[in-house]
């Protein structure tokens, strides 16, 4: 299993500073791209051609049927359940505004399958919208619930910027073998099939406009699992999604059971981008994946990690990553790069100032829009069948050809590079130890909060062992986490350090990278039926 957590260590990068995903990245492909980095699986960087391209830009699949297409390859699911009550038209038939319809017949009734069938059933599937308050509000779920035994737990999965919840379909298997679990993903609001209201930050103070872009997702979050009728659950979020899911946790404290960030993004601090300055009102900023080929990320073994760091333990140490934290930590709360950050170019900070996203370059670009983004998808899905990887194309294009919507709050969220303006590592040191008032909301009062705090939450970090996000950024949380646990417990009573559940450890899964949920799939799956199955025990003895 390659959940690593060892010991190992590796002096070459005692001194390194906490990287950018860009910059990260960067320094991996200077080591010299093979044949296939250039040319991609398909070969060439636009894979696809100009007519075959211009076939599907006119063929306009709706995202409705790209999902359904998707969700086709889960094992043991022949028909998969899919909703038509968003994207089940072409964008352009209704100005691509991903409203919601109520019609009975755009519903989907949910799908079982039996023991005969299917040897970890039985089990039931649903597709279905979430109406929320206000216009146009709504979220786009998929779930799958075991039958014939208690429901006790329940999973919820956030995808990462401009995804859907589609991109998950090597897990929902795997994951809802857990007795006991009801497994959700959802499409988080203005992304994937959700629907997409307009966009907007009203405030012009600085942090409060970072608050608010955070809101938008997180709000929408919590009435959602109001609507459900769920208290506590475990929080999954991929990139963009651990973003948000750490934002939750912080907003809204006492409704986690588990937090597992899949390589987040916005951990590390940057000056640059703690005082770069924000977006107008009215526009969005530009993603950070490019060429990164998943065939060479999958089929290959990261030379960097010492063998000491694929073993499995309780204390890896990353690229000796966790010496590096501890270092940080010890020199004060200066997370400071300690040299100048080369200038990123020129056309990337033109457009993330002018708050272009990568996804209005598909939709201003018509028929040549598929073309464009087969440049991402025959790299990122590169490492699977060519089935599968053409219907993740089909559906990536047909969400990315949508109205924009939630995609525009990512350019008050970070900066060019990538770092944060408001960077998780100043913060996530408070996830699980928030105080909380009698209606569940956090509180820096203790008078409000009549003396009620958390009693800490487990808190994973996952990463790829090819990942362009820096691994490093999770240990330095991971050292904030435990030192905020060692200062709350030093004056804690006996019985409030054996009800305790804070902790955080960071994880590795071999031969994938930034997606690990999809590049090392069977890995990840082995990776959270573990972690879910702590959760059922803490319960158990608890």
């Amino acid at each position: 299993m390659a959940a690593t957590t060892t010991n190992g260590s590796s002096d070459d990068i005692r001194t390194r500073p906490q990287q950018s995903p860009l910059a990260s990245k960067r320094a991996q492909q200077s080591n010299g791209p093979t044949e296939k980095n250039q040319k991609g699986k398909f070969g060439g960087y636009f894979t696809l051609g100009y007519k075959e391209g211009f076939n599907q830009w006119w063929a306009n699949t709706p995202a409705a049927v790209a999902e359904h297409a998707v969700m086709s390859y889960i094992p043991y699911l022949r028909k998969p359940p899919t909703h038509m009550q968003t994207g089940s038209a072409p964008p352009s038939t209704n100005a691509s505004t991903m409203s919601v319809s109520d019609a009975l017949e755009k519903e989907a009734p949910p799908v079982r399958t039996n023991s005969t069938a299917d040897p970890f059933g039985p089990r039931q599937w649903h597709s279905q919208m979430v109406k929320l308050t206000g216009k146009n509000r709504a979220l786009n779920e998929f779930s799958v619930e075991r039958l014939e035994e208690p429901q006790d737990h329940s999973l919820v999965m956030l995808h990462g910027y401009g995804a859907g919840l589609g991109f998950f379909y090597k897990n929902f298997e795997g994951l809802s073998r857990v007795p006991g679990w009801k497994v959700y993903a959802l499409d988080l609001l203005g992304m994937g099939r959700s629907s997409r209201p307009p966009f907007r930050v009203h405030s012009k103070d600085r942090q409060q406009s970072i608050t608010e872009a955070e809101d938008w997702f997180i709000d929408a979050l919590e009435e959602w699992r109001v609507k459900k009728n769920i208290d506590r659950f475990t929080l999954l979020g991929h990139s963009l999604g651990g973003y948000m899911a750490v934002a939750y946790s912080l907003k809204y404290p006492g409704h986690l059971k588990k937090l597992i960030l899949a390589s987040p993004v916005g951990i590390p601090e940057d000056p640059y981008a703690v005082n770069a300055e924000m977006p107008d009102p009215s526009s969005s900023t530009l993603t950070n994946e490019y060429t990164q080929d998943q065939a060479a990320v999958t089929e290959q073994s990261n030379s960097k990690i010492p063998d000491a760091a694929k073993t499995t333990g309780d204390n890896n140490n990353f690229l000796n990553a966790r010496s590096k934290a501890q270092e940080s930590s010890q020199g004060g709360d200066d997370t400071t790069p300690s040299a100048p950050r080369k200038p990123l170019p020129k056309w990337l900070t033109y457009l993330w100032d002018a708050n272009i996203s990568p996804f209005s370059l598909v939709r201003w670009a018509g028929p040549l829009g598929p073309r464009f983004v087969s440049g991402w998808t025959s790299r990122r899905f590169s490492h699977l069948p060519p089935d599968e990887a053409q219907a993740l194309h089909t559906y990536a294009y047909s969400l990315f050809k949508q109205r924009g919507s939630g995609e525009y709050a990512l350019a008050y969220i970070l900066a060019p590079g990538a770092f944060a303006r408001s960077p998780l590592i100043r913060r996530i040191h408070g996830v699980g130890r928030q105080m909380i008032t009698p209606n569940g909301s956090a509180t820096s009062s203790i008078a409000e909060a009549q003396q009620r705090r958390e009693n800490g939450i487990p808190v994973v970090f996952m990463y790829g062992e090819n990942d362009w996000m820096d691994i490093a950024g999770g240990y330095a949380a991971e050292q904030k986490m435990n030192e905020e646990k060692e200062r709350i417990l030093k004056s804690a009573t006996t019985e409030e350090r054996k009800n305790d559940l804070g902790a955080a450890k960071c994880l590795i899964i071999k031969k994938a990278g930034h997606h690990v949920y999809l590049d090392g799939w069977e890995e990840f799956n082995e990776v959270m039926r573990k972690e879910m199955m702590d959760v059922s025990g803490q319960s158990r003895d608890r």
